[in-house]
């Protein structure tokens, strides 16, 4: 009997499902409101180590101003005599001491101003984004409050009260809407603490910092996963 062979293509890594988790929905003095069920699609899904690291190094990337610059041997000021005669010296021929070989001549082949920026497809980042909030998810460092509206004016004691009741340690990065001016103003001089807006969050951001601190109104939703 003949043996049938069929031609497949490469076969797609089944990842797992995502996972249900949950996070215990507390007031800014630690009073515990109940528990809110985090969205698995965001929240549940394993981590794409591959696209997180390829979408930082991208972030990272961006951030470098590239503004360095070097001299070329035509750049360099003086030089426009020519240092000895053709000929007659025993020596190599020269043209000017601005040489790159020559102390204080110009620099062969060094760095120009130019971008780091890297392309990144938006699925991408949005995985990155999702991969990071599910690694903290797991290892349940989010954390959740009612929202910042009983805060009248800005006071870093209250900021650093509520951190102490909520019992967030390490390196924090509160996540917060246009509306939390107050609570803007009162986070930002804690060294410990980076606000960000809801629209803005990243991938870096969630992994630099130890406890993501989402409000009921920046807390992400499945309607923003598409």
């Amino acid at each position: 009997m003949s043996e049938v062979f069929t031609l497949r293509g490469p076969i797609k890594k089944d990842r797992p499902a995502p996972q249900s988790r949950s996070v215990t929905r507390k007031g800014l003095d630690g009073t515990e409101l109940g528990t809110v069920a985090l969205e698995p699609t965001i929240f549940g899904i394993e981590p794409n180590m591959a696209v997180l690291h390829q979408v930082i190094k991208a972030q990272l990337a961006a951030k470098r101003s590239g503004t360095q610059s070097t001299k070329t041997r035509k750049e360099v000021r003086g030089g426009g005599k020519k240092p000895f005669n053709q000929k007659g010296t025993g020596g190599a021929r020269q043209g000017t001491i601005r040489a790159p070989h020559y102390p204080g001549g110009g620099i062969a082949l060094g760095p120009k101003p130019r971008k780091y920026d890297q392309r990144t497809p938006k699925k991408m980042i949005r995985l990155a984004l999702y991969s990071a909030l599910s690694d903290r998810a797991a290892l349940e460092r989010v954390a959740l409050v009612d929202g910042f509206e009983n805060w009248s004016a800005p006071r870093t004691k209250d900021a650093v009260s509520s951190l102490e009741a909520l019992g967030l340690e390490g390196k924090v990065l509160v996540v917060l809407s246009r509306d939390d001016a107050v609570a803007l103003r009162s986070f930002r001089n804690l060294t410990n603490v980076k606000t960000i807006d809801a629209g803005e969050i990243n991938a870096y951001d969630v992994l630099d910092s130890d406890w993501v601190l989402f409000t009921d109104a920046t807390l992400p939703l499945a309607k923003e996963h598409s």
